[in-house]
Parts: C-alpha cells; structure tokens; sequence
C-alpha cells in the first residue's frame, strides 16, 4: 500500500484540515464514554469483523477490497498517523460473531469498525461491541432487527450500530411487488435457513405478496449446512407454488437450486434469491440450473464516482468486486475516517485523543453524505441508506461461463422487465 511523504508539519496539516489543535498534555478526555489516546507515533486503528472463509467468503472478500481501496485513496494515512487495518473473520454465524466482538472489543486501540456482513454475526456481536463503547458500521447487514429498538418485534438494536446497506423491510417488499406484479405470481413458497436475515426477509416477502393479493402456500426451513433438500423440495411442489423464494447462503442455495430442477413439478417454477447468493461463485458452483433464477440485491447506478472506484479497485486488489456490498463498504470505511477525523483533537506533538461518544454523535448525526450508494442520512437507531440502492437481478449462461455481475432485469418503479429474460 502507497505512503504519501509528508513534507507539512504535523500542526499544519491539522490546521489545513480544520481539526482542533490542543497544546501537549491538553488532551483531558470529557468523553462520556472515552477516549482513546494515541501518541504522535501511533498508527489510527480500525478494524474489520467480516466473513472471509467458507461458503460466504465472497462476501466478506467484496467488502475488505472495498475497505483497502478506501484507505490506499488516502495513501494509507489519516491526521499524519498510519492507518492500521486489524480484523477477524466471523464466519457467518452467531458463534463467528461472538468470538471475533470478543477479539476486537479487547483491543482498546480501535477506534471503529467495518462489518458485519451477515446479520446473524452482528446479532452476537453488538452487545460486545456496543458495551466496549466502540462503534460498527455494517455494510452488509440487512436484517430489521438490528435497527429496531422494541424487543417484542424482535429488536436487538444497541447504542454504536450503523449501516450503509438497506433494511429488508425494502427489499422484501421489493422481491414481493416483482413476483406479484412483474412476473404475475399468485402462489409463493418461502425458505429461510434460520438465520435472522433468510428468517426476517422471507417474511417481510410473504406478509407484502399477501398484501397486495397472492397466496403464500407454503413456509419452511432448511439447517445451515444441509446438503440434501428433497424432503422440503417435495412438500414445495405438493403445494402448487409457482414462485420458491429463498434467501439463503451459499452453499445451501446452490444445492437447492440444482435439485429444485430435479423435482418433479418445480421444473418450470420461478426460482428466486437475494444478496445472500449474489456472489460470483453462486451461478459457477450452481451451474446450468441457476441459470433464470432471479436474485433481489443491491444495485449501484452507474456513475463517474462508481465507474472511478472500479477501476480503483482493480488497480489495488484486482479484477472485478466478488459481491454486491463493495460500495456499501467503501461509503462505511469513509464515513468512519471521516469520524475520526472530524472529533479528534490533535496535540501539537502530533498526539490524537478521539472521544467514542463523539464518533457515535458523528455518525448519528450523518445527514446527506454523497457516497457510491446514494445520499445517506443515518437515524436515530443507525439505518443510513434508503433502500433505493436495491435490484433485482437475472443469472444467464454468460455468469455460468465466469461473467460477473448478472444483468439487472427490474428496477423498483418500473412498469416491466428488461432483457434477458422478459
């Protein structure tokens, strides 16, 4: 990673950037939470919670790129500090979770983190992480429990959590009004594997398809790390569905996929998925059966700003971004340095003390921030994105074959489909 050689003072630079300039040993902190303190020789430490082995490794690989490309943009320094990038991979699940908060709430150097991806890590870890007084910023996380505040709709959110991806509110009120009025379904299946994201979107599915006048006909369950799914697959086409909607993570999605073609009567019924699946590996593991599945995801419009990350990305990690939460990672790394550079007061020595509560008072207060995903704006219990950044996407022959992403087929508001598939 590039180093920019730093020819200013370190009092100037701070004062070019407008942060407070304190004299040596002024830094008293006032903090209602803490602060942590960094001599002038100290790198700035954040840290990543992500999930970068196995199944879903995809996942966690598409954000921590996004999170180098955002700190090689600022030639790996922040206030002529180093930027120190630690992490844990938190494997998708709520134990992962637990231990990797555990590791990271240790280490009282950290000043925030990015993740996590999937929600049922951040169910664990956000009691941690949250009484540690530090802050997460997840860019993947989509579960509405995390942001809701009442425990009897099932809220675990907790004081220091933010997100840049969207609510499934949105997007299972999306995938419904594609299947219901798009495609012209009236019957809907839907499979969650326990998780509290698959459990929370394929319900927010089901309760809008009924909503605007489908018939949910079947609601069931596959365990993480099941391999044979005839027993549920059978019960699906007893049921007449004509469209199987099931969030759910690799590699459970892709052994689904393939023996739902292999079931008799489901041959021709509409599969469909979300970002749980939407990685480049999902249609060359799945192979020909993935091929018309439909996948709900987020979407980036095409831009200057989006087009400038790309080739970024290529130039520090390369290639193509592996998922769909790039630029949900790159607006959450940003806007955390953006945190830490506005709230610290900085010694004349070079010396940093950053408040937590300050951080956490930036972020809650984030209001039009410009990021690749859209305007964001964060409330009070940390949801920051719109749910306009979302889509709905085809598998083609073309992604089988190594191509990446899919095409989007459907965008909210639109009266019919695009090509491919319509």
């Amino acid at each position: 990673m590039k180093r920019l050689l730093v020819v200013l003072s370190v009092f100037a630079l701070v004062a070019l950037l407008g942060v407070a300039v304190m004299p040596v040993g002024a830094q008293d902190c006032t903090d209602e939470i803490g602060c942590v303190e960094l001599g002038p020789d100290d790198p700035i430490t954040v840290a990543y919670m992500l999930t970068i082995s196995g199944g879903t490794a995809s996942l966690g690989e598409d954000s921590l790129g996004a999170i180098e490309v955002a700190i090689d943009d600022r030639d790996g320094e922040l206030l002529g500090h180093e930027i120190e990038l630690v992490g844990e991979d938190s494997l998708c699940s709520a134990e992962g979770g637990q231990a990797a908060g555990q590791r990271i709430a240790a280490n009282p150097q950290v000043l925030g983190i990015i993740g996590s991806n999937c929600s049922s890590e951040a169910v664990a870890a956000l009691p941690i992480i949250s009484e540690a007084g530090m802050l997460m910023i997840s860019p993947s996380n989509t579960s509405p429990r995390l942001t809701e505040t009442d425990p009897d709709k099932g809220g675990v959110w907790e004081p220091g959590y933010y997100r840049t991806a969207h609510n499934d509110l949105f997007q299972g009120a999306i995938a419904a009004d594609f299947a219901y009025n798009i495609l012209g379904k009236t019957k809907l299946a839907t499979v969650h594997d326990g998780s509290p994201y698959a459990e929370s979107l394929q319900a927010v599915m089901a309760d809008t398809f009924t909503e605007l006048g489908g018939e949910v006909v079947f609601q069931g369950a596959v365990n993480v790390g099941d391999t044979d799914m005839s027993a549920i697959l059978t019960d699906i086409s007893a049921s007449g569905a004509e469209i199987i909607y099931f969030p759910i993570f690799q590699p459970e999605s892709e052994f689904f996929t393939v023996q739902a073609r292999e079931t008799p009567g489901l041959e021709e019924v509409t599969l469909m998925g979300a970002d749980a699946s939407f990685a480049d590996t999902f249609p060359e593991n799945t192979g020909e059966p993935a091929v018309g599945k439909f996948l709900s995801g987020p979407y980036v419009a095409e831009s200057e700003a989006y087009d400038a990350f790309l080739a970024r990305w290529d130039e520090v990690v390369g290639g193509v971004p592996p998922s769909g939460f790039h630029a949900h990672a790159y607006d959450a790394t940003n806007i955390l340095l953006n945190a830490i550079e506005a709230v610290a007061v900085v010694a004349d020595d070079g010396s940093i003390s950053v408040g937590r509560q300050a951080l956490r008072d930036y972020i809650s207060g984030l209001t039009d921030y410009p990021g690749l995903t859209g305007n964001l704006t964060c409330n009070e219990t940390g949801d920051c994105a719109t749910g306009e950044a979302l889509a709905v996407f085809e598998v083609t022959q073309a992604e089988v074959d190594g191509n990446w992403p899919p095409p989007v087929v459907w965008l909210p508001g639109m009266d019919a489909m695009m090509e491919p598939g319509s």
